[in-house]
Formats: structure tokens, C-alpha cells, sequence
């Protein structure tokens, strides 16, 4: 049992891990956000299928299912575009740390879905994230607009978090991606059909870019996606949303390496990303000691 939920973390880990290195790749490619969300979603869409076909497995849903992935795939595709737009607009430290709101966001969401009391210790967590959050802000102001798309993305991807962790207990995980991000990128591209953004100049990449773009639709989303809302069923979305919060912490490494001068930010940012990694780890003790509390109890009745 306990190997089993190790396997779990760390399969997160790694799941954490690829989406630090999907802000790097955002950084990277060189189209706008709008249409690198399309692109990536598009392009995981047919990769799963693809995978569908080879396992020759049914994708079958329920009507009711269908307005829920709808929804959710809105959710998730206005998620990255803000995700994006905030790597655009400031660097991929900035977005990330602020992402990690998230945690405080779900803390409030999930009591809501999963009809349980709000925990005082998740609230506490959530605030020492805003915390870190605040000295950030106030020593990198003129990153403003990119904590604002950020902040927006970390509520959409709280959202969407609390929701699939109710939809993997009645439907397998490759199902509701596949469903999630087809509704996603369909929802995109009538919004770039309305603004007539589909022209020639609009699928004339570099090269770079549609490297960047198979590693991002493939990896980075098609493979963390499923994986990602697999885990679901071991763990609850709190602990997910809140792991995630290593998120920045990878993607600021990587970063630094990659990118160099332009990631280096004040002393104070990184007081703040510490107090994130604080978070992160205060939380695991918590939950460990939680669970071993319950096994405690369950062998002694």
C-alpha cells in the first residue's frame, strides 16, 4: 500500500516536472498565446486518438458527460491561454510562482464538490502561498499584468482540477482528455474563426517552433494530461494542486539555465518562491502524518 502511494508522488513529481518544462517551451515558441494553445490542443487531440485506435479502445460517453468534458474543456483551454499570455507578458518565473495560488484556490473549490468542511490547515497553507505571492508583487511590480493572467490561470486550473477528480471515478482518464481537450481546441477555433485569425501567415511556423510544439502536444500534454488526471483516483486534488506548486521551482532551475539573464530576478522573488517549497514539503509531513494517524486508529478498532 505504501509503495504503491510512493509510486503515485513520484509519478506526480514527474508529471510536475514536464509541466515546468512546458513553461520553457512556451517561452520558446514564438507564436502568441491564442494560437499556441490551438496548436498544442490540436495536435494532442490527435495523438490520443491515434492511441485509441492502436489500443483498439471504445470512446463512448453519456450525454451528461459530454456537457461536463464541454465545460471543462473550455476551462482548461482559457487556463493555458492566460497560463501563456502570463509567460508573454512578464518571464516564466513570474507566471509560475504566481500559478501556485492555485493550492489556495482549490482549497475553497474543493470543499464545495467533494461536500466537506473547509480544513483550517488548507486555508493556512493557501494564505502562506499568497504570502509568498505578496512579497513577490512588491518588489517585481512591473510584472503586474503577468500576475494577473496568472492568478486568473491558477483559478481556471483549481477549477478544472476539483472537477476531474469527481469525473475519473465514473470514467477512465484517456476518455475525459480526449474529450476535454477536442471540446477545448473546438472552442478556440471558433473563437479564431470569428476574429478571422485563420489566414496563411497563421500556420507559417518556424521550424523551431513546430519542433517545440510535438514535444509540447505530445509529452507535455498528451502523455502529463491522462497521467495527470489518472492520479486522481490515488490522490486527492488538494495534494495534487498543492504538489504542483513544485511547479515554478523546476521550471525557475530550468529556466536559469536556459535562459540566463532574463530569468534572474530580485533576492526578495526568491523569498517568495522559498516560501512555495515550504508550503509544498509543511504539507506532505502534514498529510503523512495524517494517514499514518488513520491506519493507527483503523488496526487498533
Amino acid at each position: 500500500m505504501l509503495e504503491s502511494k510512493l509510486k503515485h508522488y513520484l509519478q506526480l513529481h514527474l508529471i510536475v516536472f514536464i509541466w515546468g518544462f512546458t513553461a520553457i517551451l512556451g517561452a520558446l515558441i514564438s507564436v502568441e498565446a491564442i494560437p499556441l494553445v490551438w496548436f498544442r490542443m490540436l495536435l494532442a487531440v490527435i495523438f490520443i486518438f491515434l492511441y485509441f485506435l492502436f489500443k483498439k479502445k471504445s470512446l463512448a460517453i453519456d450525454k451528461k458527460s459530454v456537457l461536463q468534458f464541454l465545460f471543462t474543456g473550455i476551462v482548461i483551454a482559457l487556463h493555458w491561454i492566460t497560463f501563456f499570455k502570463a509567460i508573454k507578458v512578464s518571464n516564466v518565473s513570474v507566471a509560475l510562482v504566481t500559478m501556485s495560488t492555485g493550492a489556495f484556490f482549490t482549497s475553497l473549490i474543493e470543499p464545495l464538490f467533494f461536500k466537506r468542511r473547509i480544513k483550517a490547515i488548507e486555508m493556512l497553507l493557501g494564505l502562506l502561498v499568497i504570502g509568498g505571492l505578496y512579497i513577490i508583487f512588491n518588489f517585481e511590480t512591473q510584472y503586474y499584468l503577468g500576475i494577473i493572467y496568472a492568478l486568473i490561470s491558477a483559478f481556471l486550473a483549481a477549477l478544472f482540477s476539483v472537477l476531474n477528480g469527481l469525473f475519473v471515478k465514473k470514467t477512465d482518464a484517456d476518455v475525459i482528455s480526449f474529450y476535454q481537450l477536442l471540446f477545448g481546441v473546438l472552442f478556440v477555433s471558433v473563437f479564431l474563426l470569428l476574429n478571422q485569425s485563420f489566414t496563411a501567415a497563421f500556420f507559417k511556423l518556424q521550424i523551431t517552433d513546430w519542433f517545440y510544439l510535438f514535444i509540447l502536444s505530445s509529452v507535455c500534454t498528451a502523455y502529463a494530461f491522462i497521467a495527470s488526471v489518472k492520479i486522481m483516483k490515488y490522490l486527492t486534488p488538494y495534494t495534487v494542486m498543492l504538489t504542483i506548486n513544485l511547479e515554478p521551482v523546476y521550471a525557475i532551475l530550468l529556466a536559469l539555465l536556459i535562459f540566463g539573464e532574463k530569468e534572474k530576478m530580485n533576492v526578495e522573488f526568491y523569498y517568495g518562491a522559498f516560501i512555495v517549497l515550504f508550503v509544498v514539503l509543511l504539507n506532505g509531513i502534514i498529510k503523512n502524518r495524517t494517514t499514518l494517524k488513520q491506519k493507527i486508529k483503523k488496526n487498533k478498532n
